[in-house]
């Protein structure tokens, strides 16, 4: 009896140790696990610190070079994806370049937390109205800019509508130094024909280089009318545009800057950049749907800030101006927009009624 109890014990107790080996066994397996998860965690973390504040320049090469051997083998040809015709097809793609915004990484993720609480801009001045909406973005980036009574002459005035990409920074610099820059021009300039439209040229490329050596990396487009001595002298980069109304039709003032452009497309590929075609949308190194801007460091040497400029004589029926940005020339042409101020006749519900 006493020996039958004497197994029994035996048999419990080798029971026990195995069962503790099992256990020991699948804890040293879970820990080890973890570790290793750990590990990746922090490998994983520290590729997005780099996304977010900057790579080493080996790094990324390499990621580029990967981003765009991913790049040719699922685009499709950037000339029949968009029904180019006549275009010659570029022989060499250097690597897709990004527009990253010019902020650390405290700031980023700040920034990802806020919401954005613009209300919508409303003006009305000495003859012309404005109206602003944000719409679904969570920034607003339009801007404006007006300066009337030029040296005290009633008869003069600036007017410029502009829009932002990569952050506020361009678009609000612009707004603020473009119509000085241009004004400073035309009194420095020596009188001459062509006085004005060099004037507008100087402002444009001044307000670039003036922007660029704050080392910010945004952009924006612009579009101005100079109001002078009986004339309009037009200036714009991009696609914001000028419409005027005149004797009842709408008349394009602009040309918008657009990379699937013949005259575009041929210059930005004799710098050696390369225009695509993605889902309809031209595009500047897979990267920009505009080819002329203020601002956008990352891409100057394609991206220039030359603008397209016209002058046109007033005469009694010329009626009126819209400026705007593309938020509303891609929604309503440019009769439509003539046609809602001719109905209203007053301004200011006009911009309303255009923006709604």
């Amino acid at each position: 009896m006493v020996d039958h109890q004497v197994e029994c014990l035996w048999s419990l107790l080798s029971f026990i140790v195995h069962l503790f080996n099992v256990v020991r066994k699948t804890l040293c397996n879970l820990l080890a696990s973890r570790k290793a998860l750990r590990r990746l965690d922090s490998s994983k973390r520290a590729l997005v610190n780099k996304l977010g504040c900057g790579f080493q320049e080996e790094e990324k090469a390499k990621i580029e070079e990967d981003a765009t051997k991913k790049k040719k083998n699922n685009m499709v040809d950037h000339v029949g994806g968009c029904g180019a015709k006549g275009l010659k097809k570029a022989r060499k793609r250097p690597a897709m370049i990004s527009i990253p915004e010019n902020v650390s990484c405290a700031d980023q993720f700040v920034r990802e937390e806020e919401v954005e609480e613009e209300k919508d801009v409303e003006v009305e001045g000495g003859g012309y109205c404005l109206v602003s909406r944000r719409g679904k973005r969570h920034l607003m980036e339009d801007g404006y800019g007006v300066i009337s009574d030029i040296n005290g002459d009633s008869k003069q005035a600036f007017f410029g509508v502009f829009d932002g990409h990569g952050g506020r920074a361009a678009v609000d610099f612009v707004s603020e130094n473009l119509g000085e820059n241009i004004i400073r021009a035309i009194d420095r300039l020596e009188e001459g024909e062509d006085k004005l439209e060099m004037a507008m040229r100087s402002g444009y490329l001044t307000t670039d280089r003036e922007f660029l050596s704050q080392g910010v990396n945004s952009g924006a487009c612009a579009a101005t009318v100079l109001l002078k001595d009986g004339e309009l002298h037009i200036a714009n980069v991009g696609d914001c545009k000028v419409v005027m109304s005149r004797n009842k039709e709408a008349k394009t003032l602009t040309v918008s800057h657009n990379p699937g452009t013949e005259n575009e497309r041929n210059r930005i590929e004799s710098l050696g950049g390369y225009v695509s075609c993605r889902n309809g949308t031209w595009r500047v190194q897979d990267s920009l749907a505009i080819s002329r801007s203020i601002g956008d460091a990352n891409l100057k040497e394609w991206i220039i800030s030359e603008p397209e400029t016209r002058s046109v004589n007033l005469t009694p029926d010329c009626e009126f101006l819209v400026l705007a940005s593309d938020g509303l020339w891609d929604k309503v042409s440019d009769e439509e927009a003539v046609n809602v101020v001719l109905k209203n006749r007053e301004f200011m519900k006009s911009c309303k009624d255009l923006v709604e």
